[in-house]
């Protein structure tokens, strides 16, 4: 039996390796065609081998950055299970600055299906594209608090995008403001608070 050739899986992943060490050091506009050559020591012909453009690899760095999204914990009432995953939430973006790097750098239009091509079963790049897997990623565990048959009879049907921009959204502004002074936490509960009597008094 053949065996397959290594060196085109070790070249892709010297690739998204410098590109994430650029991403960490100096954001996205830092991945350029000539600076991630340069850094994994590879030609710009192997570098468009692997990939359309530099578009396609940060999506790929920033699956190397960006942490894993937090988990709801198991137990508890609903507003103590909301209020701990907000508090994961802010912490994860006090301390990870590529977190909200990402949310910026999707705001600000890159169109990261452009230029996606549907790999093999080694590729890291799926059809779906990264703004989709992120967004379902950093959903799904409000999904898993807010459409327990608990909540949903406390707090009706909450549309997730909308929960998560108000629980959330304050969080990602101060990282974005830049504020030395901002209290992650205190901010957290405080969307918690706003969030859930709102919910609880709709029909009064």
């Amino acid at each position: 039996m053949r065996r397959r050739d290594p060196r085109p899986a070790q070249s892709r992943a010297k690739l998204i390796d410098a590109a994430a060490d650029l991403l960490r050091d100096a954001g996205p506009s830092a991945v350029t065609v000539d600076a991630v050559v340069a850094a994994a020591d590879v030609s710009r012909a192997t570098f468009y081998r692997h990939f359309a453009g530099t578009a396609e690899l940060v999506a790929a760095a920033f699956h190397v950055v960006i942490p894993p999204a937090p988990v709801p914990p198991e137990s508890g009432s609903v507003r103590e299970q909301l209020l701990a995953l907000t508090l994961s939430q802010a912490r994860l973006i006090a301390a990870v600055p590529a977190t909200t790097t990402f949310l910026a750098w999707l705001s600000l239009g890159a169109d990261l299906g452009a230029g996606f091509r549907a790999g093999g079963p080694d590729e890291l790049v799926e059809q779906r594209t990264l703004r989709e897997r992120v967004a379902e990623q950093y959903l799904r565990p409000f999904d898993e608090v807010l459409g327990t048959p608990e909540a949903v009879a406390q707090l009706g049907h909450v549309d997730r995008i909308t929960a998560m921009a108000l629980l959330v959204g304050p969080l990602a502004m101060g990282r974005l403001s830049t504020l030395t002074t901002f209290d992650y936490e205190a901010v957290a509960r405080a969307a918690v608070d706003g969030f859930w009597a709102a919910r609880t008094h709709r029909d009064r």
